[in-house]
């Protein structure tokens, strides 16, 4: 990994209106390039609609991108332009009729689409409208490998595991996260900290979204020693840092205390057999909403 420095872009948007969304957002890239230069950008999560639809899927399906669409041939110009990676994360089209992605486009600094990732682990109330995704791509950005989770699969240890043992040296974290900030902080610095990873979390703001729902911001980059490197407020703002290329020298920050240990090292893999197991929970939820396949 090369010492860089990346960017994460937090700011409030009008439910559904992708055309005018989509200009919000080449307009926040632009602030966030001319700021700090980064070569990696990233937007919270389905930036172009907001998280709830608030209408029917079939009409929602009509509405929104495909891969081709507008929204993602704007943002692949501007990042072309500014010679820069997006994280461009966004509701897609599905080819078959009213099947609906929770997507994260990887846009190149060539201005093309280096891949994409679909949300795996739908939250309970977004599964009426989306499909889950089946793949855990890690992409290979020439400086850094970058893996992905969207906002409720910081939730589970497995999904940013799985993306660390394949090579993962940051995961972003695009989120419109409807629960606590300390659900969304206590989660991002152990996600970091589990894995020695970066971890740049960015979260939605403002609102309402088209289910009268309202995002706290406070977008943060944690190292791989789980310290909040930059942290957002609860507001339109823009959090860059420099990532270290070897943070894991010294066991806590502010010290020369050598580090001498490495979690995924560690593991001893032969115990961890029951992992794979199906289970629920024993304490019950209000309710609980199962995936659509």
């Amino acid at each position: 990994m090369e010492k860089i420095v990346v960017s994460g872009v937090q700011f409030g948007i009008e439910p559904n209106q992708i055309e005018a969304n989509t200009e919000k957002c080449l307009k926040k890239i632009r602030e966030a390039y001319e700021q700090s230069r980064p070569r990696l950008i990233v937007l919270p999560e389905t930036i172009t609609t907001g998280f709830v639809p608030g209408m029917p899927t079939q009409k929602f399906w009509e509405m929104i991108d495909p891969l081709d669409g507008p929204s993602p041939t704007a943002v692949k110009k501007l990042a072309k332009q500014l010679k820069v990676w997006v994280v461009f994360p966004m509701y897609e089209k599905g080819k078959e009729k009213g099947q609906v992605f929770n997507s994260a486009l990887v846009i190149n600094p060539q201005g093309r689409l280096a891949g994409v990732y679909r949300k795996t682990h739908p939250f309970p109330g977004e599964r009426s409208w989306t499909t889950p995704g089946n793949a855990l791509p890690v992409f290979n950005l020439g400086f850094a490998k970058m893996g992905i989770t969207i906002c409720y699969e910081g939730d589970f240890p497995e999904l940013s595991r799985i993306l660390a043992l394949k090579g993962a040296e940051i995961i972003v974290r695009p989120s419109a996260l409807l629960r606590s900030f300390e659900i969304w902080d206590f989660t991002n610095r152990a996600r970091a900290y589990d894995n020695h990873v970066y971890l740049l979390a960015v979260n939605a703001v403002g609102g309402p979204d088209g289910g009268g729902n309202y995002n706290f911001g406070h977008s943060m980059i944690v190292n791989p020693i789980g310290q909040k490197i930059a942290q957002a407020r609860g507001t339109e703002e823009i959090v860059s840092a420099e990532l270290d290329p070897e943070p894991l020298k010294y066991i806590t920050y502010g010290t020369k205390t050598p580090m001498e240990f490495d979690h995924l090292e560690d593991r001893r893999v032969e115990l961890y057999g029951d992992i794979m197991k199906h289970r629920k929970s024993p304490f019950e939820p209000a309710r609980r909403i199962k995936y659509k396949r």
